[in-house]
């Protein structure tokens, strides 16, 4: 079977009508990013990046040094190739317009620049998470509120995560597609191509130490899980938890699962703990190409009208199935209140 490569695959969906060529191009732009940033991470502690970098994000927690090195290669990538109207990182309070001296295009980047990076030092996967959108008609400063849009008007979204292999997982709408990247040629190929999730798993991933201060419908629905065979669902189930939302997610792409973040009573003020526009939207536009679901554990995230540039909500994806039944108890526990 001929290998495509993953320049040889934006080709093809340019020949389909699924994208353009700017669009094309940004993506090349990413991914060659990516590369540098798996360059970094596999270095490790002989390329001088593990530890904290002194300095806090915007979210205010603490910065590794690599979340430090990623930002400013994806940054300056993104920043020459007249592609970009402006961008948009995790990392910083506000956009980051395109210099000046260099020519705009007409789209807006959004980056978790390094995903799971507390996983850093202990030399377990982290991630790049990316969406992107396209900039308003007419505006030639973009500004936060330019981002503000629906998941559902995603041009395209993906993540890479840097593990064993480096992996990036792509869609433009049109299925969910995986790359993995050749380190003697320096290429993504593509290694899947249309994948599809199980509906249903019998494999969940949540942080089990919040248990205690989530809401009554997921005490219910986790209650039911860890009942197993004895219990309502009348199967055992098995748990698995990175801490790394790309690692979680790449696992559910590969075999099936759900990934839960739910609401709880500590994050609840926050409106709950991972970023829309970072995390949870690139990740359901993903998910749902793959024939999964993605909700808030009340409704779809991809369907939410955006309030801020680092907004935050509860995440339920994964497979259909599993992610309908836990929203369904959620909605149905609002009801009876």
């Amino acid at each position: 079977m001929k290998s495509i490569s993953l320049i040889q695959f934006l080709i093809e969906e340019r020949r389909a009508g699924h994208i353009n060529a700017e669009l094309s191009l940004l993506i090349e732009v990413v991914a060659r990013a990516c590369k540098r940033i798996a360059v970094a991470t596999n270095k490790g502690a002989l390329g001088g990046v593990l530890g904290e970098a002194g300095t806090g994000n915007i979210q205010g927690e603490a910065q590794k040094k690599l979340d430090v090195i990623s930002n400013e290669i994806l940054l300056e990538a993104n920043a020459w190739g007249g592609q970009l109207a402006a961008c948009a990182s995790e990392e910083m309070e506000d956009p980051q317009p395109i210099p000046d001296m260099y020519p705009k295009g007409h789209h807006l980047l959004l980056f978790d620049p390094l995903d799971g990076s507390s996983n850093i030092d202990v030399n377990i996967s982290v991630g790049t998470i990316f969406s992107i959108l396209r900039c308003p008609d007419g505006v030639t400063e973009p500004k936060a509120e330019h981002f503000l849009q629906p998941g559902t008007t995603q041009l395209a979204a993906g993540y890479v995560v840097y593990g064993p292999a480096t992996v990036m997982v792509l869609t433009f709408g049109h299925g969910t597609h995986e790359f993995t990247l050749d380190r003697e040629v320096g290429s993504f190929i593509l290694s899947r191509r249309d994948i599809l999730i199980p509906e249903e798993t019998a494999e969940f991933a949540i942080n089990m130490s919040n248990q205690r201060h989530w809401e009554a419908p997921m005490q219910r629905y986790i209650g039911e899980l860890l009942a197993g065979k004895d219990g309502p669902r009348a199967k055992d189930f098995n748990m698995r938890w990175v801490a790394s939302m790309v690692a979680d997610v790449h696992r559910i792409i590969t075999r099936g699962g759900v990934f839960f973040y739910p609401l709880d009573a500590k994050i609840k003020s926050k409106g709950g703990k991972l970023r829309l526009m970072y995390e949870a939207n690139p990740m359901a536009f993903i998910i749902e190409q793959a024939g999964g679901a993605a909700t808030t554990g009340r409704e779809r995230i991809m369907g939410l009208q955006p309030t801020g540039l680092h907004q935050r909500v509860p995440v339920f994806l994964g497979s259909k199935k599993e992610v309908e039944v836990a929203t369904h108890y959620h909605v149905a526990a609002d009801a009876a209140v």
